[in-house]
Parts: structure tokens; C-alpha cells; sequence
């Protein structure tokens, strides 16, 4: 299996933790001493290091976040490609709730692996991005608490 397979497996497990939340779906695809960190201003960037810790981020970051929305569309807009021993993308994703513009955002994912799994994973927002989220929080953030 290639890395690139190994990665969609991996990507297609999160889309599974994401609609129901056991994240006993990810453990194939990390090492126990796993990095996740995300790249971008404050508030968006942050840096967990060892599995639990990963899933528990991930936890938070899509009860706080990705589950106030009504959808939530994520796009490939480039790659993914080898590089060695990682798989990097370029993504987009759409978010929309209610009656608020929809939030569209950009970045960067480079998952590292060791053997079969995941020992570093790395995401990275465009500066263009964070702006985006963080304006758009600023003016809509009423939306997500209904």
C-alpha cells in the first residue's frame, strides 16, 4: 500500500470520527508518540504531542468548531503528492450555518509517516486563511451557539 493509500484510509477514518465521535478509528493511523500541529496565527495554531492527546484535540477542535455548523465540505486543491516519507495536499473547506455566508478557508496538511502510520501530522493555514476565519468569527460567531 502506498503512502498516498495509507493517507486516504487514514483521511477516510477522520470523516468516520467525525460523524460519530470514537476515536478508537484513528489509532491504526498514529504512532503512540504522534505530533499534530497546526500552523497559523492565534488563535488557530497549536501543538499536541502523543496520540490521546491528538484525539483529544481533535475532540475538542470539532465539538468547538466543525460540529456548530450545519455542513462542513472539504476539498482537495492540490495533490496529494509523495514527498519521501510524507503526504502533503493543499485543501479547502467550506462551512455553512444558517442564514451566515459561508466560511471558505485554505491551507496546507503534510502527514508524515513512520512505517504505516502517522508519526507526524501538520496542518498549515494560509495567512489569507486565518484572517478569513477569524474575521468571519468576529462578525458571525452568534450563528454557532444556536
Amino acid at each position: 500500500m502506498s503512502l498516498i493509500d495509507r493517507f486516504q484510509a487514514y483521511a477516510d477514518a477522520f470523516e468516520v470520527f467525525v460523524e460519530g465521535n470514537d476515536a478508537s478509528v484513528l489509532e491504526p493511523y498514529f504512532t503512540q508518540d504522534a505530533v499534530y500541529e497546526t500552523i497559523g496565527e492565534p488563535p488557530l495554531g497549536g501543538k499536541q504531542e502523543g496520540r490521546d492527546a491528538i484525539f483529544a484535540y481533535m475532540k475538542l477542535s470539532l465539538d468547538g468548531f466543525d460540529r456548530k455548523f450545519d455542513s462542513r465540505e472539504l476539498v482537495l486543491v492540490e495533490g496529494p503528492e509523495e514527498r519521501g516519507e510524507s503526504v502533503w495536499m493543499r485543501w479547502r473547506v467550506s462551512y455553512t450555518v444558517g442564514d451566515a455566508p459561508p466560511l471558505v478557508a485554505e491551507g496546507e496538511e503534510t502527514a508524515s509517516f513512520e512505517g504505516d502510520r502517522i508519526v507526524r501530522l501538520e496542518d498549515r493555514w494560509s495567512a489569507d486563511s486565518a484572517k478569513i476565519v477569524i474575521d468571519w468569527m468576529a462578525a458571525n460567531a452568534a450563528a454557532l451557539s444556536g
